[in-house]
């Protein structure tokens, strides 16, 4: 077993609690506001799914400054019969510290796997820390398939703004999904529950002091489960509300953490996913229904700018990557008026695809590389919010359907051009 950093008080208290069943990570940074609803769901869920289990709530937090672990330790249902009828519970033991490490949502992660592994726990999960919307029955939805169902790994399904989630409708679910071969709507979610067996996993990889520490730790745990075998599935969990990001603002970096980390395991796992053709839904938990979503406000003219500023400035770097014929592509759209302008699906994926191939080929240095793909992403996202400013939430998700199936549909141009 590798000895984890702790310092000799965290020992202290993981020598008491001796074993755990299940173990519940919650990674924070500045979450004082938001983090004491997380904590109460999270107890109140381990006591009316799991009374019979040894439970512990794992805080790992980055260093906030705003008095989370505190709201932490001092949170905390002081009645359970009045939320879970007459279940006898003994409470869930509390672990708040800070971690040592590359600062990142990995670094909280890789915490939560080495008491995992300490505590030789069954079942986990993580939870975002900024969740306005988690109720108790997530913790149900994330650790029950894992416990009872013989899953290793648990993704979340939600119901999400169809403007919201941009990163991941347009570039990492199709891009995995066409990858892998699995309908995993959900791959960087955020919320999942896993084994106690692939949180080991996880720690035997030498990932710890790279990106995947920092920021990468969503798509990285999503893929290694399914590249390696792990038995994979996923569970609805209603509608996603937290602190949602404008998908036209800062988006440089947040796009050039999550396609860096993918493109990087695209590298790994080649083996994997160059023989695999087409795709296979994933079973899926939980009750679906409708929910109520909160509205996510985008300045499209704003983002039209961004792409045709992109053509000016960054003309050069395009016409290379992409070749003569689709960049020709790209600047006839920079012609197109305002209510006309449509990114063609076909054009996106060769797009996409011929990223992936120049990052693989180590064409430009990897963050120049990426962030000149910003504007050709802003201009992908406009396209999508105004095609779909008058569809309903069905009819939004057959369109990203549409583009799945051109990404799986085209995938020799990906294979054959890797080699």
């Amino acid at each position: 077993m590798r000895t984890a950093t702790f310092r000799a008080e965290v020992h202290e208290q993981l020598e008491r609690i001796g074993q755990a069943d299940i173990i519940v990570g919650i990674p924070s940074f500045n979450n004082a506001r938001t983090i004491g609803h997380v904590v109460r769901a999270v107890q109140a869920g381990l006591a009316k799914y799991f009374p019979d289990y040894k439970a512990v709530i794992v805080n790992s937090d980055g260093g906030s400054s705003d008095g989370t672990m505190d709201v932490v330790r001092n949170t905390s249902i002081d009645d359970f019969n009045a939320i879970l009828l007459h279940h006898r519970v003994e409470p869930a033991a509390k672990i708040a510290f800070p971690y040592s490490g590359i600062p990142g949502k990995g670094s909280a992660f890789r915490t939560v796997f080495e008491i995992a592994e300490i505590l030789g726990a069954k079942a986990c999960a993580v939870v975002d820390s900024d969740l306005r919307s988690i109720t108790p029955e997530w913790i149900e939805l994330l650790v029950k398939p894992v416990l009872s169902g013989g899953y290793d790994y648990v993704s979340p399904l939600y119901h999400r703004h169809k403007f919201d989630g941009t990163i991941t409708n347009s570039i990492v679910y199709p891009l995995t999904r066409a990858l892998y071969g699995k309908r995993m709507r959900q791959p960087i979610g955020g919320d999942f529950g896993f084994s106690g067996e692939v949180a080991k996993f996880y720690l035997t990889k030498n990932v710890w002091q790279t990106d995947v520490a920092r920021f990468g730790i969503d798509i990285w745990m999503t893929t290694t489960a399914i590249a390696n075998g792990f038995k994979v599935t996923q569970s609805f969990l209603g509608a996603k509300i937290h602190d949602a990001k404008d998908p036209g603002t800062d988006l440089s970096n947040m796009l050039y953490q999550v396609v860096s980390s993918t493109f990087e395991l695209m590298e790994t796992y080649a083996g994997v996913w160059l023989p695999i053709r087409g795709s296979e839904p994933v079973p899926a938990f939980g009750f679906e229904y409708t929910v109520g979503l909160e509205q996510v406000n985008v300045n499209t003219e704003r983002m039209l700018n961004i792409f045709r500023e992109g053509l000016r400035n960054l003309g050069e770097i395009w016409l290379d990557i992409l070749g003569a014929g689709d960049f020709k592509e790209i600047e006839r759209l920079g012609a197109l008026g305002d209510d006309d302008f449509h990114f063609p699906v076909g054009l996106w994926t060769r797009v996409i695809y011929d990223y992936a191939l120049a990052f693989h080929k180590r064409r430009l240095p990897v963050e120049q590389l990426i962030k000149s793909m910003t504007p050709l992403y802003v201009g992908k996202t406009v396209s999508f919010i105004l095609q779909a400013k008058d569809m309903g939430q069905q009819d939004a998700e057959a369109e990203i359907e549409k583009l799945c199936m051109e990404f799986e549909n085209n995938k020799d141009y990906l294979a054959s051009n890797w080699k």
